[in-house]
């Protein structure tokens, strides 16, 4: 059998025991390993959506929308619950991705006063083409660590996320 796997995070870890020994600095054990790979996930996003001239924000819209299933519309406030935006943010994005041909306004038919966000044929073309590269770019990032040692990571950090967001 090998030496243990040490990554950077150890090393901190390591740092902080030397030179703080009455701090308990375990929820770095998890929380510095969470940050360094969401640079790592941005970078690869960035990579996957650049090869389709998108923004993060804006392929974070587009498959809120893609996900919803045809007729591929939601309301502006439930697209700010999804994406974890203000409505002002929201708004301004719409409008940009309106411009771009990639999503239109319609009438609510259910409230006079408000709108629907729909995904235009071009966005959906759009979205799914960036998501199976992202897809790809996701599994390179996954390809040393066995299978059964990614549905371990993903049933803890399920477990995680899950007390995280009900406490």
């Amino acid at each position: 059998m090998g030496a243990p796997l040490a990554d950077e995070v150890d090393s901190i870890v390591a740092a902080w025991h030397r030179e703080r020994p009455d701090l308990d600095v375990d929820p770095l054990q998890v929380f510095s390993r969470i940050s360094r790979l969401d640079t790592l996930l941005e970078q690869a996003r960035a990579a996957a959506f650049d090869e389709h001239d998108l923004e993060t924000w804006e392929f974070d819209v587009l498959s809120a929308l893609r996900r919803v299933g045809a007729p591929y519309q939601l309301s502006p406030g439930v697209l700010v619950q999804q994406t974890l935006v203000t409505s002002g943010t929201m708004t301004n994005r719409v409008d940009r991705l309106e411009r771009r041909g990639l999503v239109r306004r319609l009438p609510d038919p259910r409230d006079r006063r408000g709108v629907l966000v729909q995904l235009t044929p071009a966005g959906r073309t759009l979205v799914d083409e960036a998501m199976a590269d992202l897809l790809e770019h996701e599994r390179e990032l996954l390809a040393r660590m066995p299978a059964r040692d990614r549905e371990r990571l993903a049933g803890a950090l399920r477990a995680l996320l899950s007390a995280v967001e009900s406490g």
